[in-house]
């Protein structure tokens, strides 16, 4: 064979396994991480996912605006917590007019708006409306989560335009951490407290809680989650876009994962793994069509870490 037809086999290798050929910005992938709960289960599924494979995830505590800039800039690579209705004026912005691309959906039945303690809301507060009514009990204040969270400028509409009579209520801002510590000082002494909720999440276990209704106009209806890429990427690094493709997560499997580290069992890295190494069957749909990065077989790869 001489060196002429030793290079075109050479070529048609590369070809023919796309992913060795993969772009080397690919070998580090960039994940936002706005710092919930919930997030740092799915995200540290995707890193797990991803080391085993070859790669190196890198995750980044960031607003959720900041993330989708950084999406828009190619700064972030992927954002596995795009939770719709109540991202709906970034997603707008920023997906729907093809800065940043949608891959899947990955997790659908979500809750997100105003919560109460089951106590408050048997005593009467049951939606937006009856929050007013009881202004004095909850001390005018509704706890959200960290500034800059389209949840929390929600809440400061409504507050701006005095709807549901809040306007001379004061929505308090502190992480999700902060907020919870706050909810369970007042469960503990069976105070009014509102505060943003969601699931899956393992406040739902933690708190006999109810969902007011009536802000669907603010934080819409039961919505879902999606995984997001910087414009380009899954063409760019077609292996980790399929991989994040696949990605589809339960309410039940986050929150298994959630309680047992928000209760102190394992850490979020170790929850994870048992929680993989219990439901190794779910890897097959995650890796269908994903190899290692240099074209290994990626199930085999994954559940060899296990």
């Amino acid at each position: 064979m001489n060196r002429f037809s030793v290079l075109l086999l050479a070529t048609a290798l590369c070809s023919a396994g796309n992913v060795w050929a993969e772009d080397a910005a690919c070998s580090t992938v960039k994940l936002g991480d706005p710092g919930w709960s919930d997030i740092a289960v799915t995200n540290g599924i995707a890193s797990f996912l991803l080391e085993g494979l070859g790669y190196t995830a890198k995750s980044q505590t960031l607003a959720v605006p900041i993330i989708f800039a950084g999406l828009q800039k190619g700064q972030v690579d992927v954002f596995l917590g795009n939770w719709m209705p109540a991202q709906q004026s970034n997603y707008d912005k920023f997906v729907a007019s093809g800065e940043v691309d949608k891959l899947a959906q990955n997790l659908e039945g979500t809750e997100y708006t105003l919560a109460v303690p089951s106590y408050a809301y048997e005593a009467g507060v049951k939606t937006f409306a009856d929050l007013d009514k009881h202004a004095d009990q909850f001390g005018r204040k509704l706890y959200g989560i960290a500034s800059g969270s389209p949840a929390n400028e929600s809440i400061k509409q409504m507050i701006a335009a005095d709807e549901f009579g809040l306007g001379d209520w004061k929505l308090v801002e502190s992480s999700e951490q902060a907020m919870l510590v706050q909810v369970g000082r007042a469960v503990k002494r069976e105070q009014f407290v509102v505060f943003l909720g969601w699931t899956p999440h393992p406040m739902n276990v933690q708190y006999d809680m109810q969902y007011l209704r009536g802000g669907e106009k603010y934080f819409g209806d039961s919505g879902q989650v999606n995984t997001l890429a910087r414009k380009g990427y899954a063409a760019q690094c077609p292996n980790v876009g399929k991989l994040m493709s696949n990605l589809a997560f339960t309410q039940d499997m986050e929150n298994s994962i959630m309680d047992q580290v928000l209760s102190k069992e394992a850490s979020n890295d170790a929850a994870i793994k048992a929680w993989l190494k219990a439901n190794p069957q779910v890897l097959d749909g995650w890796l269908q069509g994903v190899t290692t990065r240099d074209g290994g077989d990626g199930l085999a790869a994954v559940k060899a870490r296990l």
